[in-house]
């Protein structure tokens, strides 16, 4: 059996698994492909914007939500110069949230959030030596929705806006 047939029959799964569904919703909601417009803000306020893509996933026998994030988008023949970030995202009961760690080897960082419902919205947040984050998904709807990366420098008196997505549902 072809190595990478093998991977994904593995890791991938088909949906929930049975009695998940209810809990694995908050990310399983975006389950499918995503066009995306990044923008990167550095900390003088200059902005730059490129197209990306965000592709999200059941994984692990339907126990959790993958999705990998790729900017700038790749070309047709299937290659980005850019970063391919990867997230893990699981319901802990224990915790009553959710675990997301995010792996980007491109930047060589590795960053591990807790997870929770806030408003209409989901907020991850997670502190690390080189400040507190908070990733926010927001004005979710079936076809769109927005995330944002903020950074704080001085245990989240200030937040400094770093990035933003602006998503766009491109297949099921």
């Amino acid at each position: 059996m072809d190595p990478r047939t093998a991977l994904q029959d593995a890791f991938a799964a088909t949906g929930p698994a049975p009695g998940l569904a209810d809990r694995l919703g908050l990310f399983g909601q975006f389950v499918g492909s995503w066009d995306l417009e990044v923008t990167d803000i550095d900390p003088d306020g200059t902005a730059t914007t490129t197209a990306g893509e965000w592709h999200f996933g059941w994984a692990l026998g339907g126990r959790a939500v993958a999705d990998v994030w790729i900017c700038p988008r790749r070309t047709p023949d299937g290659h980005s110069p850019g970063e391919h970030g990867l997230s893990l995202r699981f319901h802990d009961e224990a915790l009553g949230a959710w675990r997301s760690t995010w792996l980007g080897p491109g930047r060589q960082v590795v960053r591990q959030f807790v997870a929770r419902p806030e408003g209409d919205g989901i907020v991850l947040s997670g502190s690390f030596d080189d400040g507190d984050l908070q990733w926010t998904f927001s004005d979710i709807t079936p076809s769109t929705f927005r995330w944002r990366n903020e950074v704080s420098l001085d245990g989240g008196r200030t937040w400094r806006l770093q990035q933003t997505f602006a998503a766009r549902r491109a297949a099921p």
